[in-house]
């Protein structure tokens, strides 16, 4: 077996908080860049339409903006451990 190290690449993220303008931003950050978001009335999270269907982003969830423009929330433990500040 080989292994593999994952190239250093640099990503935009934003992290949904508990806060109906970042709830806003997040959605218009996306639709800005062709991007496809539902954001529920009354409930605290998004639906982002990724690569692999739509998908939750939850409250402390990291939205990702990533190499190919594409969207997709990430748990933020998971995101702790693979990105830093470029």
């Amino acid at each position: 077996m080989k292994k593999f190290r994952k190239k250093p690449v640099e990503i935009e993220a934003m992290q949904l908080i508990d806060d109906l303008g970042n709830h806003v931003a997040i959605a218009d950050w996306i639709r800005s860049h062709g991007g496809n978001v539902v954001m529920p009335a009354v409930d605290p999270f998004l639906y982002i339409d990724t690569l692999e269907g739509r998908m939750r982003a939850d409250i402390g969830d990291y939205v990702i903006r990533g190499v190919k423009g594409e969207f997709y929330p990430c748990k933020p433990d998971i995101f702790e451990a693979t990105y830093e500040p470029a």
